[in-house]
């Protein structure tokens, strides 16, 4: 079975208390009820650049653009139990937006302080990659779920490139 290829980006801001991320809560499908990223699914003839603008979009109301998307690497996800949910996932950051963000009927957006990432809330395997990612690392993880669907059997960080 093919993973999906999906996107993910994230917004960021400086405060004055610090570094925030834009995550929201899942309010329909999968992964429903948890806070995650902004993203979803890379149409027929799309890149994940031009996906990734066209769900935050969607989801969250404002506009980013691709000149301003850093890639910050991919994550495969693989689900032994439940191989037709396997995603290949592009993720992106970028600081450079036009729009509040505001709720969809899949998103309740919500900025979140990273160094107090709420990972209880979220998948478990987002405090494996996603604090990397957004400090500035660019890696490719694959992360295999285990029987339940939802705890992490194993996470592999397959490359490891310095930041720009």
């Amino acid at each position: 079975m093919t993973a999906a290829h999906v996107t993910l980006c994230f917004l960021l801001r400086e405060d004055a208390d610090g570094e925030y991320v834009l995550l929201g809560t899942k309010k329909t499908g999968f992964g429903r009820g948890k806070v995650v990223g902004v993203g979803g699914h890379v149409e027929p003839g799309e890149t994940a650049l031009q996906a990734a603008c066209r769900e935050v979009d969607e989801e969250i109301h404002v506009i980013v653009e691709p000149q301003d998307l850093v890639p910050a690497g991919t994550v495969d996800f693989v689900f032994p139990a439940k191989p037709d949910w396997n995603m290949a996932t592009t993720v992106f950051l970028t600081r450079i937006w036009k729009g509040e963000p505001s709720e969809s009927d899949e998103i309740a957006p919500e900025w979140f302080r990273v160094a107090q990432l709420p990972v209880e809330r979220m998948w478990a395997d987002a405090e494996h990659w996603l604090p990397a990612m957004i400090s500035g690392q660019r890696i490719a993880v694959r992360v295999a779920l285990a029987a339940d669907n939802e705890s992490v059997a194993d996470v592999q960080t397959i490359d490891w490139v310095a930041a720009d």
